[in-house]
């Protein structure tokens, strides 16, 4: 069986959260139905490949644009979103091959989290899953300007590491998020072939 694991020269390991670390994707799916319900739209679930890794105003507004509704406020979509999300982290599950691996590096490397979520989504998920001890540094859409595919992101986990981008190795499911772990030179792996392992 192929197991997950850490390139031999990587010296600190970032992981990217929705989808890598947690299995969200159906409650994401579930909460923005909600809130276009709500405003009498359809929530085309096909844009969650394309803008996973993206802050969730960036969802609300393609929303607008599809649903031809200029007149929703995005803001108020976000925070609805955001209040549904939660109110269903009860069924949040994690990707245990990912996990098993921040396990075993925890404490003989740094870790962090590098995601596109905001910081108390971020911090709720990691407090589900019970590993929020478990990294040195978490980023989050509100620490950076520029987002993934932009490899800021990532860049800031290795320097507040203390750990030089080309010998970090990114953990991600979004190719928004692969494309910023290689614009910032770093080892990446795809996590979406050991979701099931």
């Amino acid at each position: 069986m192929k197991h997950l694991d850490k390139h031999p020269l990587a010296e600190a390991l970032i992981f990217d959260l929705d989808g890598t670390l947690s299995n969200s994707l159906p409650i994401h799916v579930k909460a923005w139905k909600m809130v276009t319900a709500q405003f009498d739209c359809v929530f085309n679930e096909d844009m969650m490949a394309e803008l996973t890794g993206r802050p969730t105003i960036d969802f609300a507004n393609r929303v607008k644009q599809e649903n031809q509704r200029p007149d929703l406020d995005a803001n108020v979509m976000v925070q609805l979103k955001h209040q549904y999300f939660r109110e269903n982290l009860d069924h949040l599950e994690p990707i245990q091959a990912v996990l098993d691996l921040v396990h075993r590096y925890h404490g003989k490397i740094p870790l962090s989290v590098g995601t596109g979520a905001n910081k108390k989504s971020a911090l709720t998920q990691l407090e589900k899953l019970g590993i929020i001890q478990k990294f040195d540094v978490i980023i989050t859409a509100e620490d950076v300007k520029t987002h993934k595919p932009e490899p800021e992101t990532f860049l800031r986990c290795a320097e507040l590491m203390g750990i030089p981008a080309k010998k970090c190795h990114v953990y991600e499911d979004g190719e928004l998020g692969i494309q910023a772990a290689e614009k910032a030179g770093m080892f990446v792996t795809d996590v979406k072939p050991f979701y099931s392992i």
